[in-house]
């Protein structure tokens, strides 16, 4: 049997957190149902036995507590929620936990946001990751160590694996389904949960948002310009002149 452990952060997504479970739990039933031995024991891991989250709108019973005694071989990040600096911040005492699994042969995977407390622990340093699209440039501030994948919805190196944003993160789990088990059963798994399996880029749901944390302030005058008249033609000639005459008055 595989240990699968679900972390249960707390500020973390709750159906991140019941989705591996599902999946997972759900193989287990596939492969049963075809004669063959199940693979997995799934099991959801804390700080504490109750963890409260969406300020205490629900709770998560976790079946092992960081003191105990185990063994993983697979280890879920889910996505944090909220105020991310603050969320990492807060789960800190799950961070030694995670690199001694590691160090002991475990691989990690962190889903969606999830990155940032992979990243706290120092493993995803010289390596590259995946995230919503929406937080790498946050990310990118927190972490400069971490080659941080644009558009990407799965990454993987050295045990060390990350998916995109939200729901992208099921584009991992099938990915993992799929290492553990075979193609065959990955393929059941995405029919069952209507999930395309070979989708590779987040790109397609990215809203554009500009680079703005420069100290360039013409490049921003023009970066203005250009978001206020997006249903304009705009040439590089007017941008010059717009930028030029707003130099002048300084």
């Amino acid at each position: 049997m595989k240990n699968v452990f679900i972390l249960v952060p707390e500020s973390s997504v709750m159906q991140a957190i019941a989705d591996p479970r599902y999946l997972f739990t759900a193989v287990n039933q596939f492969l049963a149902h075809s004669g063959k031995e199940m693979l997995f024991n799934v099991q959801l891991v804390g700080e504490k036995k109750e963890v409260l989250l969406n300020e205490g709108l629900f709770s998560v019973h976790t079946d092992k507590q960081l003191g105990d005694k185990t063994q993983a071989d697979l280890i879920f990040i889910p996505a944090l929620f909220g105020d991310i600096p603050k969320a990492v911040a807060a789960n800190q005492p799950l961070v030694p936990w995670i690199v001694n699994q590691y160090q002991r042969g475990a691989e990690v995977a962190s889903l969606c946001v999830g990155a940032f407390l992979l990243a706290s622990t120092g493993l995803l340093d010289g390596r590259k990751c995946s995230t919503h699209w929406g937080f790498i440039n946050e990310f990118r501030q927190m972490y400069p160590n971490v080659e941080v994948v644009d558009g990407s919805i799965i990454t993987e190196e050295n045990r060390l694996y990350s998916s995109g944003g939200a729901n992208s993160y099921w584009s991992l789990l099938l990915h993992l389904v799929e290492k553990y088990t075979d193609r065959e059963t990955a393929i059941l798994a995405s029919k069952y949960f209507a999930v395309d399996i070979d989708r590779t880029n987040q790109s397609a749901f990215a809203m554009f948002t500009g680079q703005k944390t420069h100290q360039d302030e013409a490049i921003r005058k023009a970066q203005a310009h250009i978001e206020n008249n997006v249903a304009e033609k705009i040439t590089v000639d007017e941008l010059a002149d717009l930028v030029s005459d707003w130099s002048k008055k300084f």
